[in-house]
């Protein structure tokens, strides 16, 4: 079965055996480790893959606005080496965190029973 290429590598292609589960095992290492207490998210892969899309787009949210306060709001506190420090981690941060939310949300929609096709480059 086809997957994007942003599909993440540990959760096994839909279809495949056991593969909502190597979902929900994936979704919950994406989340706080809270949310393994609650029962109705491993009963419900579904609203374990809509929390965790809403906790990752808020953990880019945080990430977008922890980069643009940094500077200002460490100067006083920091060196300037480790004020870059830090703005080097948001840089890597934002772009790791906007690729698990793609890839939360290509899991979601095939919990939902959608395929994915692949679509031919000219």
């Amino acid at each position: 079965m086809y997957v994007p290429p942003e599909w993440p590598h540990e959760v096994r292609p839909p279809d495949s055996p056991d593969w909502e589960l190597s979902a929900m095992a994936w979704l919950l290492d994406a989340v706080p480790p809270d949310y393994r207490a609650y029962g109705v998210l491993r009963r419900h892969p579904i609203a374990l893959a809509r929390m965790a899309g809403h906790h990752v787009r808020a953990s880019i949210q945080a990430a977008r606005e922890g980069y643009r306060g940094a500077a200002v709001d460490l100067k006083d506190h920091l060196p300037p080496h480790a004020v870059e420090a830090v703005l080097e981690a948001y840089r890597s941060e934002g772009p790791r965190l906007v690729r698990l939310a793609q890839a939360v949300d290509l899991v979601e929609r095939a919990l939902r029973g959608e395929r994915f096709t692949e679509k031919l480059r000219h």
